[in-house]
């Protein structure tokens, strides 16, 4: 959601902020007063084209920044990264949760909630984008935002118009998420064997000897048969034995000055463990408490700690091993160096060389017993992906007929009495390896409008005025979000979806942006008060002279209580006059859902 909208320098506009409703907003002004510099901003933090020429006359540089809420950590869908501003209405764990996953990727976390989009803009058409308050391509600002805020205005609604922008939104209002995956799933499995396969048939000599030398090196490693870290297990011990002769010494020596019986068992010294003994109980002898208790407890411990260590040192003396036993591990470290040399550099390394070659060495084995094995679960894979795509049509095609009678139901409502969609859904025609399945299924999909009786069918995008089409994609949404669910999280944005439009009909208008608005935030620039009674906020652009320096510039001002009155006034009849500041405060009343 859109919880803040700041602009500087963007045209007429020097400075402005706005913070719209979580329902519904509406921008409303005299014709160019400068509304569209305000979805020029939008544009902007959306990734849309820069140009110099929107940068107030003289100044340096335009900005414009949008904070939305979001999430506060990432979902767990899947989003195509492409373009932005896809005509959706999503759910917010779906749509803002994708946001937040784009952003982290590019290494910003949102804080407290909250995500920043702002975008520079020089007078010399040079722009910068800013995410988070760091500097990001383009199209990272296009992918965050196109999750977050869809725009339908005259030169946004061609996007629709693509088969693929098309097929999207038949999948958001059929809510097939799981036949779609279950598709993609044996889709790609199916992409990956066709690879392999393809793979197999172009070998050439050069992947037989690459198998020939994968499958001697394997062999060479198996030979050895390496264990995970024996290397570091066998120098330590080489080390032990070659310096046996000084252990053997030292250890001898440190034994005799502790207790010589370890080391000579008709030895009549005494040990120094006795001696500490007998220490304790001389000590123990003067049956006086405090310091005396004290040493003797502490001498107690020192015994202990003596006879661990006399018998550590003791277990030392056996088993250092002969000349016999250092030639066998240099032979073996040698053996393991070899190996580490040619698949290293750690013996960890060539373990896992010699893994992955295994599965090398099939993948390289072109033989016609692999060719026909491979070839034979391809066929599987193919049949498993037919019936998941059958399984996604019959999805799409129950989805089209409800989504375009539903739709044409409301373009009844919207000044569009005769205006009808109704969305194809075919069997792709494809005589490739993979017939008629592509990555998204084996269908066709085709919005096709008719604006008035007697006309024909024609592609959704060509067939409609700028107004007509706001209002279909109004009707769409509506009908999207229903079928589907709650849009929160979603901010809409619609222009020129009152054109052509007045009386009952501008009325439905504004109930039905109402109605979208109970789930999403809804923004509309409108010149109807019909429209603009039904928003919970109401911001007026207007020109004004700036007292300062006496130039015109455009102001944003939020209008309540009489002053917004005054507004619907203005717009009902061009002057605020007592029938029609009355008439206002009736259609304010009135306009509740």
């Amino acid at each position: 959601m859109l919880e803040e909208l700041s602009v500087r320098n963007l045209g007429p506009i020097h400075s402005a902020q706005i913070t719209p409703a979580a329902g519904l907003t509406a921008i409303t002004g005299e014709t160019g007063a400068g509304k569209s510099m305000l979805l020029s901003a939008i544009r902007l933090i959306s990734g849309g084209t820069a140009s110099g020429s929107r940068v107030s006359s003289g100044a340096g540089e335009a900005w414009s920044q949008g904070v939305f809420a979001v999430p506060d950590a990432a979902g767990d869908t899947d989003s195509d990264t492409t373009a932005p501003a896809v005509p959706t209405a999503p759910t917010a764990s779906n749509a803002a949760s994708k946001a937040v996953r784009y952003a982290e990727d590019a290494g910003i976390t949102p804080e407290d909630g909250e995500l920043f989009l702002s975008r520079v803009v020089s007078a010399s058409g040079r722009s910068r984008a800013v995410l988070g308050g760091k500097t990001v391509p383009r199209s990272v600002l296009a992918s965050v935002a196109g999750e977050l805020i869809t725009v339908h205005g005259q030169t946004d609604q061609l996007r629709i118009a693509s088969a693929a922008r098309q097929r999207e939104f038949l999948d958001m209002a059929a809510g097939d998420d799981k036949q779609l995956a279950a598709y993609q799933r044996a889709w790609e499995a199916l992409a990956a064997m066709d690879a392999r396969l393809t793979k197999l048939r172009s070998q050439e000599a050069a992947a037989c000897q690459q198998a020939d030398y994968l499958r001697e090196s394997i062999e060479r490693i198996n030979q050895i048969d390496p264990q995970p870290g024996e290397d570091k297990e066998l120098k330590d011990k080489r080390d032990r034995i070659e310096n046996a002769a000084a252990i053997t010494q030292g250890v001898s020596t440190a034994l005799t000055a502790l207790d010589a019986s370890q080391v000579n068992v008709d030895s009549d010294a005494v040990s120094a463990v006795d001696l500490v003994n007998r220490a304790v109980q001389a000590l123990q002898g003067i049956r006086v408490g405090g310091v005396f208790e004290e040493q003797a407890v502490r001498l107690q411990s020192i015994a202990a700690d003596l006879t661990d260590v006399v018998f550590a040192l003791a277990q030392e003396l056996d088993g250092e091993g002969d000349v016999e036993d250092l030639d066998r591990i240099n032979g073996r470290i040698h053996d393991l160096n070899e190996l580490m040399r040619r698949w290293g550099p750690e013996l960890s390394d060539v373990i896992a060389w010699r893994d992955k070659a295994a599965f090398d060495v099939e993948d390289l084995d072109a033989s016609p017993e692999k060719v026909a094995q491979l070839e034979s679960e391809r066929e599987r894979l193919y049949r498993e992906a037919l019936a998941a795509a059958e399984t996604l049509h019959d999805a799409r095609e129950q989805a089209a007929g409800q989504l375009g009678t539903h739709v044409s139901e409301e373009l009844e409502s919207l000044a569009m009495s005769g205006a009808s969609l109704r969305i194809r859904v075919t069997e792709h025609e494809g005589d490739g390896p993979t017939g008629p399945l592509g990555p998204h299924g084996g269908d066709d999909i085709e919005f096709l409008f008719t604006p008035f009786p007697g006309s024909p069918e024609l592609p959704m995008g060509k067939s409609a005025s700028g107004g007509e089409l706001s209002r279909l994609m109004l009707a769409l949404e509506l009908v999207a979000a229903e079928q589907r669910g709650n849009a929160g999280g979603m901010t809409f944005i619609f222009d020129e979806v009152d054109a052509g439009v007045g009386g009952k009909a501008a009325v439905e208008l504004g109930r039905r942006l109402a109605r979208l608005a109970e789930d999403a935030q809804v923004i509309v620039v409108t010149h109807l008060a019909q429209v603009a009674s039904w928003a919970d906020k109401q911001f007026v652009v207007a020109k004004a002279e700036n007292p300062d320096d006496g130039m015109v510039e455009t102001t944003v001002t939020e209008v309540t209580g009489e002053t917004r009155i005054g507004e619907i006034a203005r717009m009902l009849s061009g002057s605020a006059t007592e029938t029609s500041l009355d008439h206002a405060r009736e259609l304010l009343e009135e306009s509740t859902l």
